[in-house]
């Protein structure tokens, strides 16, 4: 394969935030370009007709046409890899004869190994490190962030912690915080896993700002942060790990 050569990929997926975390990856990745994102399936019915699509990153759960559906609908599909927050659709999913299957959050390496699936067999090794090397250093120094009616630009490196709140997400900042319809899950899969990390199913924190912890509490910014049960062996791992 010519190492010069550029795969199109199309995102389709009803969530702006899991769409955003795929952008960013696909940026990173110099064999893959951005062909376009689709909210559901009936634009991607219309771009998959508009111009040639040789990986179609597909959510499965959406508006009036599942992601599932859509594929019967395909006679000549690109390569699919398939992006959802549901595991239990992985048989019927392989049935379709997909590339892969990702479970949200995404992390970046799971990512490019559904890529190097995708893409064909002559990858050189040079070309895949090459897009190891890329991922690596993928991670942005800020993001935008719906609130109050107009996108607003949060640093990464201004971010103290994240609480969830049901529907929504408050970001806690150097500057106040920052309120958000995500969910906890598709935030986590946006900002870089070396700098943060789940403490608890309500709360994620920046590593560079924990004041001091326990086993069972974080402190960060005179807040107490409870660590869940659940996370407690990652955690210390991570906070660890972090010390060198």
């Amino acid at each position: 394969m010519e190492t010069h050569k550029t795969y199109n990929c199309l995102i389709v997926d009803d969530e702006p935030p899991a769409r955003e975390v795929l952008r960013r990856y696909i940026a990173q990745v110099p064999m893959l370009k951005l062909a376009g994102e689709c909210g559901n399936a009936l634009q991607a019915i219309t771009a998959l007709k508009q111009q040639h699509v040789d990986i179609l990153f597909l959510d499965i759960q959406m508006p009036q046409i599942s992601g599932l559906d859509l594929i019967g609908t395909l006679v000549h599909p690109p390569k699919i890899i398939l992006t959802t927050a549901f595991e239990q659709y992985a048989v019927k999913a392989f049935e379709l004869d997909v590339t892969d299957y990702l479970v949200k959050p995404i992390r970046v390496d799971r990512f490019l190994k559904a890529v190097m699936k995708a893409l064909p067999e002559q990858m050189t090794q040079a070309n895949t490190q090459t897009a190891v090397n890329a991922t690596d250093s993928a991670a942005p120094a800020f993001l935008y962030f719906r609130a109050d009616r107009k996108m607003v630009r949060v640093q990464l490196d201004e971010i103290n912690y994240v609480e969830s709140l049901k529907d929504y997400v408050r970001i806690h900042t150097n500057k106040g915080p920052v309120m958000n319809k995500y969910a906890m899950a598709s935030l986590e899969a946006m900002l870089p896993a070396g700098s943060f990390v789940r403490v608890h199913r309500s709360y994620l924190v920046a590593l560079s700002k924990i004041d001091s912890y326990t086993t069972e509490e974080i402190y960060v910014s005179s807040k107490i942060i409870p660590i869940g049960k659940m996370y407690q062996l990652h955690v210390i791992a991570s906070l660890k790990k972090s010390n060198g």
